[in-house]
């Protein structure tokens, strides 16, 4: 039973991978200010380039690649909409989010039911070894690895670095960035270009990792981006939480599955469908407290009861303040 367990959350750890790499890829564009709306588009178009290229290659390397330069194909055409054209940040996204999910089912019909390379597991000598620790964190592939790297290479970027200081900046206040004399939206392109970029490296992680093989909408990817979104939104923008968010995603669907065999009676559907309107139903509780209407209703407790609740004198899970919204330097 214990080993079972095990198992079962090393399956969370690999299976919540992509959706960790394409949650830090957005963390770290909105926090430049951008907000990239294709996260689902991008996910299904990459995962179907990446099986695409490999299949033809015969090379893991260059599907990863050609997911990877999706990605940022599509940050770029974000930049040239938003930020030359000044055009809206939503519109271009939700467009370019349903074109890339059409495209990926259009030009992938050839590659239904084919095979390609598959990513193999890679256990790490001797921290494989360690009781529990080893079979949960050094028994994978390697990407699994990359994604638990990202998490901390992103927090320390965001928080211990002065180019960390610079994206923070530029997401909160451009206009004093500005004045500062950082180029505001240099950085947006580029951060976002780079967030696109671990997007797009989240599809082919699918596609030739954990769900091998491309079968156009039934693929079982479409969704997965909006999923990121709301993640990314569920951890503050901190890529700690974010990548928090993604496991207990990933943790939800698990004991779905487990659940299944011991709850005979309940619609199977029902239970696969349970992650998704749980993890709003988390979203709306962790970010509760930071409504007017919830301080409000508060302050008709007594006085211990209102210091518990207050969010008061506590770090707030707040969105940049500049998101979504363009920078006009003249």
């Amino acid at each position: 039973m214990e080993n079972d367990i095990l198992v079962g959350l090393a399956g969370v750890i690999a299976s919540a991978t992509p959706i960790v790499i394409a949650a830090i890829g957005e963390t770290l564009t909105e926090k430049s200010g951008m907000l990239n709306l294709s996260v689902n588009g991008v996910i299904l178009l990459s995962a179907m380039a990446g099986f695409a290229a490999a299949y033809e290659t015969g090379s893991l390397l260059a599907g990863y690649l050609a997911g990877m330069i999706v990605g940022a194909f599509i940050g770029l055409i974000l930049i040239f909409c938003s930020i030359t054209l000044r055009q809206s940040q939503v519109a271009v996204g939700l467009v370019l989010a349903f074109l890339c999910r059409d495209l990926s089912y259009f030009l992938g019909t050839d590659f239904m039911g084919v095979s390609a390379p598959v990513l193999r597991t890679q256990a790490i000598p001797l921290l494989k070894d360690i009781p529990y620790i080893g079979k949960l964190f050094f028994d994978h592939t390697i990407m699994v690895y990359l994604s638990l790297f990202l998490i901390v290479l992103a927090m320390l970027w965001l928080w211990r670095t002065r180019l960390g200081l610079i994206v923070r900046s530029v997401g909160e206040r451009p206009e004093a960035a500005y004045a500062r004399g950082i180029d505001v939206n240099k950085v947006r392109a580029i951060y976002t270009v780079f967030g696109s970029t671990l997007v797009g490296l989240a599809g082919p992680v699918y596609s030739l990792g954990l769900k091998p093989g491309w079968n156009g909408s039934m693929t079982g990817l479409d969704g997965i981006g909006w999923i990121v979104l709301a993640i990314t939104i569920f951890g503050g923008w901190n890529p700690i939480r974010v990548a928090l968010g993604a496991y207990l995603f990933e943790l939800l669907r698990w004991l779905g599955l487990v659940l299944q065999t011991r709850l005979t009676s309940v619609p199977s559907q029902v239970l696969q469908v349970a992650p998704f309107p749980l993890m709003i139903l988390t979203l709306l509780i962790v970010n509760i407290k930071n409504t007017e209407w919830f301080d409000t209703l508060i302050c008709t407790l007594p006085r211990s009861l209102y210091k518990f609740f207050s969010p008061k004198g506590k770090k707030r899970n707040a969105a940049p303040s500049s998101l979504g919204i363009p920078f006009k330097s003249v």
